[in-house]
């Protein structure tokens, strides 16, 4: 017998996602979302190469907030856009995956390397929730003026601090400072600035 975990809830469960609370992800509600980002991205990418203020349009209409003077090379890949801010003058090189289920802020004047990944979503560690496909998410957030190197992770509920530096392939699993330099798998300070 499955267990009903929303009896007492009327919320719908892109309700309780953006609410940060533990929600079905194969909703079809949230599927409509979720493609409706996707078909965007790719008319993105073909537009970055074609026609560069179409591009423009179309990061506006994808992203939550898009700052003056931003570029994100594509491809790009999101949950849903819509979660995210880009402040103004910030470079995203090739291949950002940004799972957006909860807020995304990235400052500005930020340097994102290529393949880079921003991970909200979290999963329950109990084996049976997780089978049922409950998540939720935390929001992750980079200061001003911050750097991630190529290949670098962070994980759901993570904040950077303005003018840090994260070494390429680390793994961001706790808050980084201002002012540092951090590396490693797990990522800890090893400077200041």
């Amino acid at each position: 017998m499955a267990t009903d975990y929303f009896a007492d809830d009327p919320r719908t469960q892109l309700e309780r996602m953006l609410a940060g609370d533990l929600y079905i992800a194969d909703d079809p509600e949230i599927a409509d979302r979720q493609r409706h980002a996707m078909r965007l991205a790719d008319r993105y990418r073909t537009a970055y190469l074609e026609d560069p203020a179409e591009a423009g349009t179309i990061l506006a209409e994808l992203l939550g907030s898009a700052g003056e003077g931003i570029d994100v090379r594509p491809p790009l890949h999101v949950d849903y856009g819509s979660n995210i801010t880009i402040g103004a003058r910030t470079f995203v090189n090739y291949n950002l995956t940004a799972l957006d289920v909860a807020a995304i802020t990235i400052g500005e004047d930020c340097q994102i390397g290529p393949n880079v990944q921003l991970l909200t979503p979290t999963h329950p560690l109990e084996p049976q929730p997780r089978r049922d496909k409950l998540e939720a998410a935390r929001p992750i957030t980079l200061g001003d003026n911050v750097w991630l190197g190529g290949g670098v992770i962070v994980c759901p509920g993570v904040t950077i601090g303005d003018n840090s530096v994260v070494g390429a392939g680390a793994v961001v699993t706790r808050d980084i400072p201002a002012n540092v330099v951090a590396v490693g798998n797990p990522a800890r300070p090893v400077r200041e600035l």
